[in-house]
């Protein structure tokens, strides 16, 4: 009864294997599965948390956003650059500029796609080098270190909230908006509906070219938002922040069983499938696993990923098919 409970509900499933991997990281390091060390793991992965929430409604919609990761560095190189020359600027101005170029770069993706009907992976293919050029010539190549950054710029994501860093508590209240915006609001409802089925979509009275637009701000959004987040916490800006980790992103989202064919996914499981993702990369250095090996480990997660959501998605197929038949 509980193996049929676990495979009809993939966050379950989810669950299940991440508490299975931890107990047996745990078997070899008990100190892993400490509570101190499990809060690290998150805030470790918020970020991840954040840009995947993200990435789930573009990909809700039967879109794609490879270029989350170079706005992410963009706008983290912008927000640097202004606490270089600005060091008395307040910090919640930063983050909200961050944020509205992150927004701006999320619509010119957003428009290409819905005004010009340009296939998704090649927008985003294209504004991802766009972005990556856009940091060097805003530079020249040049990195801003962390005694250039303000010690407020620098503070804010490790400060403690109730023993919890700031940083966690903002990923924290990015979940709760997503789960309010994907389940009580129209725009939300929206995304599942161009992504289900997009002409059916049409006849409700629902622009698909918009919706898809609207996808594209969101994560554009929490990418400025994730830009100020990496290089305050890490305390370095430079032309390669984040260089290939739009590839976590959307394996986060696959793993948690978004649905690349669109319309199927939930808040929990894109994060859960950071959150997994985040025990991998947190527990295999830990057992002496070499990043080729725990690249081809990622890698081999991510396909068996697409082959589950491609198999649940056929057995629903069947099943409509038996009900129609059978009228």
């Amino acid at each position: 009864m509980m193996a049929k409970l676990l495979l009809k509900n993939r966050e379950l499933l989810l669950l299940a294997a991440i508490a299975v991997l931890v107990a047996l990281i745990a078997l070899r390091f008990p100190a892993f599965v400490t509570v101190a060390n499990l809060a690290g793991v998150y805030n470790d992965t918020s970020i991840l948390v954040i840009l995947a929430l993200g990435q789930m409604a573009v990909i809700l919609t039967r879109c794609i956003d490879l270029s989350m990761a170079a706005n992410l560095a963009l706008c983290g190189m912008v927000a640097a650059m202004l606490n270089a020359a600005f060091p008395g600027l307040p910090i919640p101005l930063i983050i909200l500029a961050a944020m509205a170029l992150g927004a701006l770069l999320g619509t010119i993706n957003g428009a290409l796609v819905w005004k010009l009907d340009i296939p998704p992976i090649v927008v985003t293919l294209g504004t991802l080098t766009i972005y990556r050029g856009l940091i060097f010539l805003l530079t020249d190549g040049k990195w801003i270190n962390a005694h250039e950054m303000s010690d407020a710029f620098k503070a804010l994501p490790r400060l403690e909230l109730a023993g919890t860093p700031v940083l966690s508590w903002l990923s924290l209240l990015m979940i709760a908006l997503m789960v309010l915006v994907m389940g009580r609001t129209p725009l939300g409802r929206a995304f599942y509906a161009v992504g289900g089925n997009p002409h059916a979509a049409v006849y409700t009275g629902i622009d698909v070219g918009r919706t898809r637009f609207f996808a594209y701000c969101l994560s554009g959004t929490l990418a400025g938002l994730s830009g100020y987040l990496w290089v305050s916490r890490y305390a370095v800006a430079y032309v390669d922040i984040a260089a290939g980790f739009e590839l976590d992103i959307i394996a986060a989202c696959v793993i948690g069983g978004i649905s690349i064919a669109g319309g199927i996914g939930s808040v929990p499981g894109a994060v859960l499938g950071a959150l997994f993702l985040g025990v991998i990369k947190n527990a295999l250095p830990v057992i002496n696993i070499s990043p080729f090996a725990q690249m081809a480990i990622s890698g081999t997660v991510i396909i068996i990923a697409v082959a589950v959501n491609a198999r649940a998605e056929r057995r629903k197929g069947r099943v409509i098919l038996k009900k129609a038949e059978a009228v």
